[in-house]
């Protein structure tokens, strides 16, 4: 897997149920909020700013900006020291999102190549090792990708299935 260095972005909003927020990271991951957990913990009451967002109706527009969440109708004056103001929309830190969300296991499972890759190589009957010679790759890559532990791009996937396990890769969008 390629490190992310960069702080998890959000992507995509799957779903808003209640107070819990579905989304999808920039690094692959689908996680889910728990914005009743989040309240309590960062005290939401005691900013009037904040409050607003716990009301269901205002809550459910929440939308991305700037990759994170945004709630566009609860808004702020921010003056600078230099006298110069910006009225801004209410955004939480992708960081503080990510650090106080969970993965989604049930969109995180449909995804996980490595799984597939291991149990096809464990019906071949192959070590890792042979897989990986035959694939020009190293045991321990093989290792990471069917522990899901690294990403893997196309072109080795298909390396992997085709030439390795000698099966037929297909991919299909529904």
């Amino acid at each position: 897997m390629r490190k992310i260095n960069a702080i998890p972005r959000i992507i995509r909003i799957n779903a808003v149920r209640g107070f819990k927020i579905y989304c999808a990271f920039n690094n692959g991951e689908h996680r889910i909020i728990d914005f009743e957990k989040l309240f309590i913990k960062l005290n939401f009451k005691r900013d009037k700013m904040r409050t607003k967002i716990m009301d269901p109706k205002i809550f459910r527009t929440v939308s991305i900006g700037n990759n994170t969440l945004t709630w566009e109708s609860v808004r702020k004056v921010i003056k600078l020291a230099s006298g110069k103001t910006f009225d801004v929309a209410f955004d939480l830190d992708p960081l503080v999102i990510y650090e106080n969300s969970e993965p989604d296991v049930k969109r995180n499972e449909r995804y996980k190549v490595g799984e597939l890759i291991k149990s096809e190589r464990e019906n071949a009957g192959i070590t890792q090792q042979e897989l990986a010679s035959k694939c020009g790759t190293t045991r321990n890559y093989i290792s990471r990708i069917e522990n899901n532990k690294s990403d893997i791009e196309l072109r080795t996937l298909r390396k992997i299935i085709e030439i390795g396990l000698g099966k037929k890769l297909e991919l299909e969008v529904k």
